[in-house]
């Protein structure tokens, strides 16, 4: 039987050469935003196992749309640069489409690595967090600064730019980030959202603006490429961002040429209460799907090859990403392929480690 999970898809303009994608996944290892070796080898080693799509980390339109003071960021020359060769890197070594996730990180910005403990900044590193509201991530933070038009107009404008940047640099895909409790969720939600004007209250106000930056994003790329968006489905939260909410944006995105969501949840509050388990973000995947007819990603404790094939074949999502799964084991991809039957394109230097899998060695692309 053939593998429903080893077989191509167009995503908008672009063929996949199957369903598995590598999900954003930020490293903190960048230096004023630029990203360096340890982005070549940790991006690198996907580009190499096969993957249909591999996504760069959240990325920060601006400076301050950082999460941390070592997250990358694509909004001058040496960043656009040091993309460039990672991408043209990762395109020589491996046969996988290339996407970026832009990002702006609000009112969860300035702060320190998760290893370092995660807390806000102290001293002269950190900036000013902006959000919708000056509402404050958790207790005893200092409020963010609320966006005014003209905060408004140049986040814009950043994510304008940065898309820009990003097809100068030779991704293949962009996704917006409007998940995970940074920016763009926090307009989407009435928990951090409670604005007053044209951007807050009713559910048509709070996604206005995210919905005015994809469209932006959409009218600055080309046609053939792909622009996606990230989306929490839910809070977790009682009166917060829900499944109902994310029907109606999605549709809208739909109409806007949304290619596809990537289906994710919470971010936005601590006080979410989360019951995890194997697939547990897949319902909302489906929901999407189901409802919109739009291509969706389900990601989310998909770590089985028969679990990531079922998704597929049954319906519920068009394309699996794995994050920590692939961090853990980064050659996930040909093991899926062996334990399901599928041919899969290894690099001809390593096509002989497995018979099984050696039919086709990969030719790159320029």
């Amino acid at each position: 039987m053939t593998s429903q999970l080893f077989s191509g898809f167009a995503l908008g303009g672009l063929d996949l050469p199957n369903r598995i994608v590598v999900s954003p996944m930020c490293q903190y290892a960048a230096t004023d935003g630029v990203p360096g070796p340890w982005h070549h080898a940790h991006l690198g080693q996907f580009a190499m196992s096969g993957p249909g799509l591999i996504f760069v980390e959240a990325t920060g339109v601006e400076p301050d749309g950082r999460i941390t003071p070592g997250c990358t960021g694509l909004y001058d020359d040496a960043t656009e640069a040091a993309f460039a060769s990672i991408v043209s890197f990762m395109k020589s070594v491996g046969d996988s489409r290339i996407g970026i996730q832009l990002s702006h990180s609000g009112r969860k910005g300035s702060t320190v690595a998760p290893w370092e403990g995660g807390g806000a900044i102290e001293g002269s590193e950190g900036w000013v967090p902006e959000a919708p509201s000056a509402v404050p991530y958790l207790p005893g933070w200092d409020a963010p600064r609320a966006m005014d038009d003209a905060a408004l107009a140049r986040v814009k404008a950043a994510f304008v730019a940065s898309a820009g940047r990003a097809v100068r640099a030779g991704f293949d895909l962009i996704e917006v980030h409007a998940a995970h409790g940074y920016l763009l969720h926090q307009f989407l939600s009435p928990i951090t959202n409670i604005r007053t004007d044209r951007y807050g209250g009713s559910l048509e106000n709070r996604m206005r603006y995210p919905l005015e930056v994809f469209v932006a994003v959409r009218e600055a790329v080309p046609a053939h490429i792909p622009v996606m968006l990230r989306l929490s489905a839910t809070d977790w939260i009682e009166g917060g961002w829900d499944m109902e909410g994310s029907v109606v944006f999605a549709k809208a995105l739909q109409a806007a040429g949304c290619a596809a969501i990537d289906v994710t949840s919470g971010g936005l509050d601590q006080r979410q209460q989360i019951t995890t388990g194997p697939g547990y973000q897949v319902a909302f995947a489906e929901r999407l799907r189901r409802e919109t007819g739009m291509p969706v990603m389900a990601v989310g404790q998909i770590t089985d090859p028969v679990q990531a094939e079922t998704i597929v074949a049954t319906g519920q999502a068009d394309l699996v990403a794995l994050a920590r799964g692939m961090l853990w084991d980064p050659r996930w991809t040909w093991k899926a392929a062996l334990a399901l039957g599928a041919e899969i394109a290894l690099p001809a230097p390593y096509a002989r480690c497995n018979p099984a899998l050696a039919a086709k060695p990969f030719v790159t692309r320029s």
